[in-house]
Formats: C-alpha cells, sequence, structure tokens
C-alpha cells in the first residue's frame, strides 16, 4: 500500500509531536514528511513536498488555517484540520463537511479521520472541498453560500438560496429544493438548525426548518406558505419567536 504523504502544521510544539507519535505508532501508513510551526512556513513545506494530506491547525499566530489555504493556488490535498473547540471554527468546518480533530487529539477519533480520507479520495478530488471552504468564507451573501452534505446517494453540494425547508424525521432529514426535488440527508434537524439558524433560516416546529427567503406569506400565526405551494405549521411556543424573527428579516430587506 502506498503511503499517505503528510504535513503536520500547528504552532504548538506538543500538538505536533503528540499528533506525530500517534501517527507513526498507530497508523504506519501515513508518514508525516514534515512539520511546521507557522502558516508563513507551512506554505513553503506544501510547496516542497507536495503532500497528500495535511494537518492544519485553524488559529495560527501568523495566520489562520483557512488564510493560508486562500493564499495556495493549487491544491491538491486533502486536510484535516486541528482546533481547539471553538464553535464558529468547527461551525465553518462541519457546514463544508471538512474533517477536524479537537485538541488534545483522541487517538480513536484520528484513527476514524485517516479511515474516512481514505475512503472519500478513491472516488473524490480533496482539493474540491478546500476550493468550496475558501468560496463560502469570501462569500458576504449567505444565500450563495455551498452547503455540503452525505446523502445515501454520496454527497450532495447545495447552494443555500436553492433549499425551500428542511422536514427532520429521527436521525435524518428531506431537504426540499426550488426544483421540485427531494433530497435525504444523514443529518439531524437539529444538527442542521445549528448550521443554518445565522444564514436565514428558522425552526417554526419540531419537524420543520424553513428558509427566508422562500416564504410566501405569513397569513395567520400558525402557519407560513413557501414558495412551492407547502404550508408549514408554526409551534405554539415558537409563534412569538417566530413573529420578531420575521419582522427582523422584512426591514432587514
Amino acid at each position: 500500500m502506498n503511503k499517505i504523504k503528510s504535513l503536520i502544521i500547528d504552532d504548538d510544539p506538543f500538538i505536533r509531536d503528540l499528533l506525530q507519535d500517534k501517527l507513526d505508532q498507530y497508523l504506519p501508513e501515513v508518514e508525516v514528511l514534515s512539520m511546521a510551526s507557522s502558516g508563513t512556513e507551512g506554505l513553503e513545506k506544501i510547496k516542497t513536498y507536495q503532500p497528500d494530506l495535511i494537518f492544519l491547525d485553524v488559529e495560527m499566530a501568523d495566520m489562520t488555517g483557512f488564510e493560508m489555504l486562500a493564499k495556495l493556488t493549487d491544491i491538491n490535498f486533502q486536510t484535516i484540520f486541528i482546533t481547539s473547540y471553538s464553535h464558529y471554527a468547527i461551525k465553518a468546518i462541519r457546514f463544508n463537511a471538512m474533517d477536524y480533530l479537537v485538541k488534545p487529539i483522541d487517538l480513536g477519533e484520528l484513527k476514524a479521520a485517516i479511515n474516512r480520507y481514505k475512503s472519500y479520495v478513491k472516488n473524490n478530488d480533496g482539493s474540491n472541498k478546500i476550493k468550496q471552504v475558501l468560496h463560502n468564507l469570501n462569500t458576504i451573501n449567505s444565500s450563495e453560500k455551498i452547503l455540503t452534505l452525505q446523502t445515501h446517494d454520496g454527497e450532495l453540494q447545495m447552494r443555500l438560496k436553492n433549499i425551500v425547508r428542511i422536514e427532520g424525521e429521527r436521525n435524518y432529514s428531506f431537504i426540499y429544493l426550488a426544483n421540485q426535488k427531494k433530497n435525504l440527508a444523514s443529518k439531524t434537524l437539529g444538527d442542521l438548525e445549528e448550521l443554518l439558524n445565522d444564514k436565514g433560516f428558522f425552526r417554526c416546529h419540531k419537524s420543520h426548518l424553513v428558509n427566508s427567503l422562500h416564504i410566501q406569506s405569513y397569513p395567520n400565526s400558525i402557519s407560513i406558505v413557501l414558495s412551492d405551494g407547502t404550508s408549514i405549521p408554526i409551534a405554539r411556543r415558537k409563534k412569538e419567536e417566530f413573529k420578531d424573527w420575521w419582522e427582523t428579516y422584512q426591514n432587514e430587506m
């Protein structure tokens, strides 16, 4: 089996050494070619070593991991981010279906991340994911951002403006698009609410998440009519919250 050529880019020497030790001891198929202690050094190491995979710290002293990636013109590798528990960073990573490890690095999570990497590269171009991350970070208009989710048919990418509503069913969610298509994602509605609640989506009911762009009318206090003609109920306990949210949205528009 070919070795997975990798780099570790992190400004914390303890994390660099810890990760290398775990890889050397438990995942010998991952070869650490070199390590870097800053984004600037990381850029040089990427050019020199042409890795298959980089372990990249989200927050470094000289730049963020996202800023480092934005400086590259050619991206021919996959990335596993390393982060302290930063809600913003993890939310951005999850929104783009990227992989990440939380410091201090757990061996089981590291093994799982490498297994996902192996599975992904068999059928995909990993650089596309990174380009999508950079697209989303540079896109001010939330409706133009691209959400990536895993479905039973593989990976699904959708511009937020094309999502009309999402309906939860236990551990899965049905995503209804403006083109009348429906996709099943292996995410709970709670997971999707967390990813989308600051991007114009509102959970009006335990089973429903709606996109503000597709609300056609709000005829009464108990339902919403969407652009696809669907009438979605508003839960009793959500009435006032939805009213305030909808008024704020309309005033901003």
